[in-house]
């Protein structure tokens, strides 16, 4: 079954709007306040699709009980046929397509287009927010698409078989440039595969021979930053039918929470997660209870006390 679909079909989809800008995390609900699919609901990156006050990344997975309440209040069942759009050749709705994967829903697709291409091919708009009755469906959760980092942990290893696979960028893969986390570097071991080059014009494009980075018969765990771009990889691998694919949702956002774990550079070092001082920090700031968001806004705060001194 095809993930990504082109239809403009309102009356026998169930449709999911998850635009979002990380850089102005407000301004996807404002856009869904302003016109959507007509019938959409909104799923927010940061409200509904992560648990930001887990420590485990910058966009840490929902709780099994946040995402069935999140499933349940949106109106839908298992046996629904959905459809999840964002602003187009972004990674917002395969986020959310892989948390419904992961709930056990088997007919949910990414609209291949996003909302603006929609609306030029006429699909039928709102600005009204519609209202679902809840449901009382019970996800049967698919835990063998999911990874946290003690799995990350046992494929390095080698106590479970596979492959890691980054999906950043080649300058944040490779260590020489990192502007959201603390830490430069990469997961050890972890090979690269940059989801942004599946992305032609504001839509995904799957044909590509990636047989060379990752073969169908190789299980893989594909991470990113914080669980949202690697989950656009995830959708891309299912599309070219690889089905042995997990998802770090932590990411290496998670990685570097513990000062102990290992990155490597391609420079060919493999230094520890970051100096003594850096270590120093981030270990003192965990312990104090900061994560996510909270935990990289005080490191930095931290980090520029001790530049000025």
């Amino acid at each position: 079954m095809s993930v990504f679909i082109e239809t403009t079909d309102t009356n026998n989809h169930r449709w999911i709007d998850a635009r979002f800008d990380l850089k102005d995390p407000s301004a996807g609900r404002k856009l869904y306040e302003e016109e959507h699919v007509a019938g959409a609901v909104f799923w927010d990156l940061e409200t509904d699709m992560s648990d930001m006050a887990s420590a485990e990344g910058r966009h840490p997975m929902p709780s099994n009980q946040q995402l069935t309440r999140l499933i349940q209040s949106s109106g839908l069942e298992s046996s629904d046929s959905v459809v999840i759009y964002d602003q187009g050749g972004s990674p917002y709705a395969a986020r959310a397509w892989w948390l419904l994967k992961y709930a056990g829903f088997d007919k949910v697709h990414i609209s291949k287009t996003g909302y603006d291409k929609l609306k030029q091919q006429g699909i039928d708009v709102s600005t009204e927010v519609p209202e679902y009755q809840a449901t009382s469906f019970e996800p049967e959760f698919i835990t063998d698409i999911f990874a946290d980092q003690s799995y990350v942990k046992d494929v390095i290893s080698g106590d479970e078989l596979g492959v890691l696979v980054d999906a950043r960028s080649e300058e944040r893969y490779a260590g020489r440039e990192e502007p959201i986390d603390p830490v430069a570097g990469r997961i050890p071991g972890a090979r690269h595969l940059d989801w942004s080059q599946f992305v032609s014009k504001g839509e995904f494009q799957t044909e590509e021979d990636i047989s060379h980075i990752v073969q169908k018969n190789e299980p893989a765990v594909v991470y990113c930053g914080s669980g949202v771009t690697a989950a656009a990889l995830y959708a891309v691998l299912a599309d070219k039918g690889y089905n042995q694919v997990r998802l770090y949702m932590g990411s290496y956002s998670d990685w570097i929470t513990d000062a102990e774990n290992v990155v490597e550079f391609d420079r060919g070092e493999h230094p520890e997660a970051a100096d003594d001082q850096t270590k120093t920090i981030l270990a003192k700031l965990i312990e104090e209870g900061y994560s996510g968001e909270m935990l990289m806004k005080k490191f930095e705060y931290e980090k520029s006390l001790l530049e000025e001194k």
